[in-house]
């Protein structure tokens, strides 16, 4: 069976289940999670969370790119999330190659790359494209660090209120436990 087919059968099992639809509204806990899209990540588990409950944004690495803050706003501003969430986790494929690693291995083809023990590898046939060297892939070289930048980008940016509360977090991949990045908690405290 393919993967659409997978889809489409869970979504109509679920379909059949769901009931009416909810008008929108604030989410219920108004709170918003950025987090990475590691598919390891369930933010709705790890955070005890419902359907309703809250804004969940996600991109490699969890970081907070101009897109992300955008959701971030609009989930404040017109649905009044005050506490936002950034959690990055331990085992990020983002700490596994640099921004010419990035590089190298769009030019030499758009195939899926490989992951061995010396890091990634190009295995496909090409032709690539030069234009991934114009992109900061944000990668991540400190964990913790790469909490506190983004953090202290959210809490700086001029269209973010400084009633939010920010905090920051990693997501232990190995035990299921979040872990507070003090120093982010503290640049995202509320004025």
């Amino acid at each position: 069976m393919s993967a659409l087919d997978h889809v489409l059968r869970a979504n109509e099992a679920y379909a059949a289940e769901f009931g009416e639809g909810s008008a929108l509204g604030p989410p219920a806990r108004h709170i918003a999670i950025l987090t990475c899209m590691d598919a390891r990540l369930d933010p709705a588990k790890f955070a005890g969370l419902s359907p309703g409950d809250a804004h969940v944004t996600r991109n490699a690495g969890g970081r907070a790119t101009d897109d992300a803050i955008r959701s971030l706003v609009i989930s404040h501003k017109l649905l009044g999330t005050n506490e936002w969430f950034v959690i990055h986790h331990t085992d990020c494929g983002m700490e596994f190659f640099t921004n010419e690693v990035m590089g190298d291995l769009l030019e030499q083809s758009l195939d899926t790359a490989e992951l061995g023990p010396d890091g990634f590898r190009d295995v496909g046939e090409g032709p690539g494209s030069p234009a991934g060297r114009e992109i900061d892939w944000l990668t991540i070289a400190d964990r913790e660090g790469s909490v506190v930048e983004d953090v202290r980008t959210i809490r700086e940016h001029p269209l973010v209120s400084p009633k939010i509360a920010v905090y920051g977090f990693v997501f232990d991949v190995a035990t299921g436990r979040l872990v507070e990045v003090p120093d982010a908690t503290e640049i995202g405290r509320p004025a």
